[in-house]
C-alpha cells in the first residue's frame, strides 16, 4: 500500500490561534484512495525545522503533503525549506509571476514586489497553477529508495520516471478552501496516475451506548488484533464508537470485510449497538419516540447551552431541589400531555447526576456519580438518559 505523511506549517497552529482543519480533510482524502496515513506533524514557520521534518517524512512515507507557508511574506518558509530538503535551489518562474498578477488583479490592485515570491518554486518541480487564490503550489518528485545525498530533486526529463520508483513532496496552501480545491482538482488526479492508486479504503463507525470501552474491549478484544479490516475503539462520554477499517481492490469487497465483521460485532453486543456512521444517538432516540407517537417532554438542570441545542424542546430548569426530579418531570408531562419524560439533572459540585425515564413501558431512575473532567459531567449524563429512553421505546428495557 502506498504510504503518506501529512505536514502542516505554520506557528499561528502551534500557539493555538486557528485550529488545523486541513489534516483532517487530507487524511479523509487520501484514506478513500487507499493510501496508508503513517505519521501527522505541525511545525512552526522555521525553515531549518520544515525542512527537517520533510526530510524525516521522505525516508518514511512515497507521498509527502505540506499546507501553508505559501504566502508572499517573509515567514512563509516552505518554498525554501522544500528546497533544502531536496538539496537544491528554488527558481523563479514567469508564468507562475503571471498567475500571481491576474489574480491581484482581480482585486482592482497591482501585484507589489513581495508577491513574487510566491513565483519561486524549488527547482525541477512540478507547478500547479492556484486560479481561486494567489498562492501557487507544486510537487517536487524523488526516486525511491531515497539516496544518502540530500540532493534529490529530478525533472522528468531527467529521467527519473524510469528509476526503480518515485516519490514526491507535495506543497499546498494552507488557505482551507483553497486547499481543498487544489487537493481535489490537481493532486488527486496526479497522485492516482503516477502511483497506480487502485486501492480503497472503506471505514464504518458502529456507535454503542450502555456500557463503557473498557467492558466492549473485553468482549470484542479478539477483532481488534485483525490485520484487515483492523477493529478500534474510541470512548466520547458515554458512547463508544467501533471503528472498522478495511483495505481492498474494489468497494464491493471492502463493503463485504466490513459487513463480515459488523455482523460479528452485533451478535456479540447486541442491543448496546444503536447506529452506525452518521447516526447520532439523539437523532435515534427521538426517532424511536415518534415512531412510536409517544409525545415527549425533556426537562435539564446544569446543562450546557450545547446540550439543549441538540434536543429541541428541552425545558431547562434554573433550580432545582434534592430529589425533586420525578415530580418536576411529572408535572411537566401533565402540562405538556405527554406520554414519555426524559429528565437530566448534573450536579458538578457533587459529581453526580439524575436520571429519570417514564414511558407508557415502565420508567426507570438513576443517581450515579461520575469520575471524570466536570466539565464532561452533564454530556455523559445526557447520553445515559438517552439511552435509557432508547431501550424503553425499542422494547429492550
Amino acid at each position: 500500500m502506498t504510504s503518506a505523511e501529512i505536514i502542516t506549517i505554520g506557528t499561528e497552529i502551534l500557539l493555538g490561534e486557528i485550529v488545523d482543519t486541513n489534516t483532517r480533510h487530507i487524511a479523509l482524502t487520501l484514506r478513500d484512495l487507499g493510501v496508508d496515513i503513517y505519521r501527522t506533524i505541525t511545525i512552526g514557520d522555521n525553515v531549518d525545522r520544515i525542512a527537517s521534518a520533510i526530510r524525516e517524512s521522505m525516508e518514511r512515507a512515497e507521498i509527502v503533503i505540506t499546507t501553508g507557508g505559501l504566502g508572499p511574506t517573509v515567514d512563509d518558509p516552505t518554498r525554501e525549506a522544500v528546497a533544502r530538503a531536496m538539496g537544491v535551489e528554488v527558481e523563479f518562474r514567469e508564468d507562475l509571476w503571471e498567475q500571481v498578477v491576474a489574480v491581484i488583479s482581480r482585486y482592482g490592485r497591482n501585484a507589489s514586489e513581495n508577491q513574487k515570491r510566491q513565483a519561486y518554486v524549488p527547482r525541477g518541480a512540478i507547478a500547479i497553477k492556484n486560479p481561486v487564490g494567489s498562492a501557487p503550489s507544486f510537487i517536487v518528485e524523488y526516486p525511491s529508495p531515497l539516496p544518502p545525498s540530500p540532493k534529490l530533486a529530478l525533472s522528468e526529463a531527467e529521467g527519473l520516471g524510469e528509476g526503480p520508483g518515485v516519490r514526491a513532496v507535495i506543497s499546498l496552501p494552507g488557505v482551507p478552501k483553497e486547499m481543498e480545491y487544489l487537493l481535489h482538482e490537481s493532486v488527486i488526479p496526479y497522485l492516482q496516475k503516477r502511483f497506480d492508486l487502485s486501492h480503497i479504503i472503506k471505514v464504518r463507525l458502529v456507535h454503542t451506548s450502555g456500557i463503557g470501552e473498557g467492558m466492549i474491549d473485553e468482549k470484542i478484544g479478539d477483532l481488534e488484533l485483525l490485520s484487515n479490516p483492523t477493529v478500534g475503539l474510541a470512548a466520547h462520554n458515554g458512547v463508544v464508537d467501533i471503528r472498522i477499517a478495511a483495505k481492498a481492490n474494489t468497494e464491493a469487497e471492502a463493503n463485504r470485510m466490513i459487513a463480515e465483521v459488523e455482523n460479528d460485532l452485533r451478535a456479540r453486543l447486541g442491543e448496546v449497538i444503536f447506529g452506525v456512521d452518521e447516526d447520532t444517538l439523539e437523532g435515534v432516540t427521538l426517532a424511536a419516540v415518534e415512531k412510536l407517537g409517544w409525545k415527549l417532554t425533556l426537562l435539564g438542570y446544569g446543562l450546557s447551552d450545547g446540550i439543549i441545542r441538540r434536543l429541541p424542546g428541552l425545558v431547562s430548569l434554573s433550580d432545582l431541589k434534592p430529589d425533586s426530579l420525578p415530580n418536576e418531570l411529572r408535572a411537566a408531562m401533565e402540562k405538556d400531555s405527554a406520554a414519555c419524560a426524559l429528565g437530566v439533572a448534573s450536579f458538578v459540585d457533587e459529581m453526580a447526576a439524575e436520571i429519570m425515564v417514564i414511558t407508557p413501558r415502565g420508567e426507570k431512575k438513576h443517581r450515579i456519580t461520575y469520575g471524570g473532567h466536570p466539565r464532561n459531567l452533564a454530556r455523559w449524563a445526557v447520553n445515559l438518559g438517552l439511552n435509557m429512553l432508547r431501550l424503553k421505546a425499542e422494547g429492550k428495557a
